[in-house]
């Protein structure tokens, strides 16, 4: 709108100096164009000297504690980096640890189904080729009792995997087995039990 009332009164100057003229001056002289002056500026604002140099002075401290906490959290970054590598470290020691002691704990069972007479003798054998599996099973723990058995038959004794023979007979004046009674057995043994006391 502003705009629009500009160029009309533009024009309406334009307009009316060169109608002027031509009646004036029938000669001619062309159309005279007042000196077009700029808009004027609004003035510029200053501030004083100790406003600006408060301003300046708020916007440092401020830099500086955003410097400062930025290297505090780079430092925090870099002590969870090396927890986190101590935790992976202790993970991985605990791990082979617990392996370790499955693996000797499924040695001895196998060293027992091979006839190791002292499970201390383990410490003399070469354990290297031994490997502790996914599923829980050794590879390797036949093969190096077989060859221990040829190289060490002293550590070694008879395989017994199970007996068949029969329990030997109570020594006498035990109790007999109450469990092992029938119904009678067990009334008799009462009445003899009732009648020494």
């Amino acid at each position: 709108m502003r705009n629009s009332f500009r160029l009309f009164s533009l024009f309406s100057l334009l307009t009316g100096s060169y109608l002027r003229m031509s009646v004036d001056e029938p000669g001619g002289g062309g159309p005279v164009v007042p000196p077009v002056t700029p808009p004027a500026t609004p003035p510029r604002e200053s501030f004083s000297r100790e406003y600006v140099s408060e301003v300046r002075e708020e916007a440092k401290t401020w830099r500086l504690k955003a410097q400062e906490r930025e290297i505090a959290l780079n430092e925090a970054n870099g002590k969870i980096t090396a927890a986190d590598a101590a935790a992976n470290e202790r993970v991985t020691a605990a791990e082979k640890a617990a392996n370790d002691r499955v693996m000797r704990a499924e040695l001895k069972a196998v060293a027992v189904k091979h006839g190791l007479v002292d499970m201390e003798a383990l410490k003399l054998l070469d354990l290297s080729a031994v490997k502790l599996l996914e599923n829980g099973d050794l590879e390797g723990a036949d093969a190096l009792f077989e060859a221990a058995k040829k190289a060490k038959p002293y550590l070694f004794g008879t395989v017994t995997v199970g007996s068949t023979g029969k329990t030997p007979d109570p020594k006498p004046g035990t109790p007999p087995d109450v469990r092992s009674m029938t119904r009678e057995e067990y009334a008799a043994a009462k009445k003899t039990a009732t009648r020494r006391s």
